[in-house]
């Protein structure tokens, strides 16, 4: 059953050292070894954003990036402040997604595939892409409340679609409000649905999940599913407005302690 509720310190080269490690290791990592670095493409954006504030509050080191990278170093300063030892980077879009094997991307609809072109030379077989984009109709001067039809099915299915080869795109994020996130005085208790070909790679972005304290991953299906999952967006929107929340998503009736 679905339920609405209501709810660093910056050390240069760091990162890159991550990045070299990783070059000579390779991206096969298990979950418990997955330590790297979280790169977020638009991490300025306001998700990005939070979500980088919030493994920053984990422990969890961050590479915001931007296609300004003064953008990015003054995100990255904002964190630092209010998270003294955070290790986070302020980078260029294509810089921070070499940082790590799992790449999240937080970008409007609108800027998904010009960021996706862009980043065909930086994005490596082996790494995940944590795909939050909502086709919502805002990018065409539209409502928030409504969605835009995407050819390939979702933004998700039309991501795996422009990654290179070797590239594996997982759904998430859809239905986690940026506002919270960005407020360490709020509570999180929701659930974020994974979409995803293969089980294991789940696995490694519902470790992602599980370092933000309040957030729980479900399973919700093949990559496919994201187009359902992405509809949830606009829905909690048009419940936010109502009844001036902001709403998350939990799923009742499932098992404690196993997320899959």
């Amino acid at each position: 059953m679905l339920q609405a509720r209501e709810p660093a310190r910056t050390t240069a080269g760091a990162l890159r050292r991550r990045q070299a490690c990783a070059g000579v290791l390779g991206w096969s990592l298990t979950i418990a070894a997955v330590a790297e670095a979280i790169p977020i493409i638009g991490g300025t954006g306001a998700l990005g954003w939070g979500l980088a504030f919030r493994w920053a509050l984990a422990g969890r080191a961050v590479a915001i990036g931007s296609r300004d990278r003064e953008r990015a170093q003054e995100a990255a300063e904002r964190i630092s402040a209010a998270v003294p030892d955070a290790e986070v980077e302020g980078l260029a879009n294509d810089e921070a997604a070499k940082q790590g094997p799992i790449v999240v991307m937080a970008v409007p609809f609108r800027a998904q595939s010009e960021n996706l072109n862009n980043l065909r030379q930086a994005l490596t077989s082996g790494q995940l892409l944590v795909d939050c984009t909502v086709p919502l109709a805002a990018a065409v001067a539209g409502k928030a409340t409504r969605t835009l039809g995407v050819w390939q099915g979702s933004a998700a299915q039309q991501a795996q679609e422009m990654v290179p080869q070797g590239v594996t795109v997982v759904a998430a994020f859809h239905t986690v409000g940026a506002p919270d996130l960005a407020d360490r005085e709020v509570t999180l208790d929701e659930d974020v649905l994974l979409c995803g070909e293969r089980k294991a790679d789940k696995a490694r972005v519902a470790e992602l999940v599980h370092a933000i304290p309040g957030l729980r991953a479900v399973n919700a299906g093949a990559l496919e599913t994201a187009r359902f999952v992405e509809q949830l967006t606009p829905l909690l929107i048009s419940i936010n407005i109502r009844y001036k929340v902001h709403a998350g998503i939990r799923i009742t009736g499932l098992p404690d302690g196993q997320w899959e």
